[in-house]
């Protein structure tokens, strides 16, 4: 069972309420901090890993999950031209910054943006050709509970790709990025953010996940099949895909 880490330990919110207390306080540093803090590779990470996704049908319908500021339906879009892409972030400030760069790209015909809850979709069962998550599966209330929605939405043959971090494995690596990561990412993200606790939630969180192997065995008690993950940049993060 994933162990349940919160971002304000001191507050009787539940993880989904801190959760997205806390991104609608970063939403406006968020794009700047993820290109700071990760030197720019998230966006390789992210196109790496829609590629896995291979869809062949431009009448195809996706569902990006956790959208954060819209960068993965971008990029689907940029790839596989779907007919449509439907990203859903529980952040209402997030969807906001969403709407304006979705606007900028002139595609708010093609990729529709929402505020929801990943653990109570709105969708009918067998709605979606593929459903994508980038950094947001460890923000779940509850890990299980979400993958069984996913699954739910998706139709048969449906591909779900989650991109998210991972602990590097090997030295001297691991221990170089681990002190980065707990002692140098905090202090730079709760500068810029304003938010001290934002960034020390983010090593937590990604300690607490069970990543790798232990994810590909939560997503297959959700019913999922022919699981695989890639590892990127020596392990900081890993592209998991699975089938319904």
């Amino acid at each position: 069972m994933q162990t349940q880490v919160k971002p304000y330990t001191e507050s009787e919110l539940g993880k989904k309420e801190q959760v997205t207390k806390m991104f609608d306080g970063i939403a406006h540093r968020y794009d700047f901090l993820n290109t700071l803090l990760t030197l720019g590779i998230d966006k390789t990470w992210r196109r790496r890993a829609i590629s896995l996704l291979k869809l062949k049908d431009n009448d195809q319908k996706v569902l990006d999950i956790a959208t954060g500021t819209a960068d993965m339906p971008l990029e689907i879009y940029k790839q596989f031209k779907p007919l449509k892409i439907i990203g859903l972030d529980i952040s209402t400030e997030m969807i906001a910054l969403a709407h304006k760069k979705v606007e900028r790209n002139e595609l708010s015909g093609i990729i529709e943006l929402e505020v929801g809850d990943s653990e109570n979709l709105r969708f009918e069962d067998n709605s979606f050709d593929a459903v994508t998550v980038s950094f947001g599966v460890r923000n779940f209330g509850n890990l299980n509970k979400g993958l069984d929605e996913i699954y739910r939405v998706l139709k048969p043959g449906g591909k779900l790709m989650v991109l998210e971090f991972t602990k590097p494995k090997y030295f001297p690596f691991k221990q170089f990025f681990n002190f980065y990561f707990k002692h140098i990412l905090p202090r730079i993200g709760a500068k810029s953010s304003k938010d001290p606790k934002a960034y020390k939630y983010l090593y937590e969180s990604v300690q607490a996940f069970p990543d790798y192997e232990r994810f590909l065995n939560e997503l297959k008690k959700s019913g999922f099949k022919n699981l695989d993950f890639k590892s990127y940049t020596l392990g900081i993060c890993a592209a998991y895909t699975a089938v319904k």
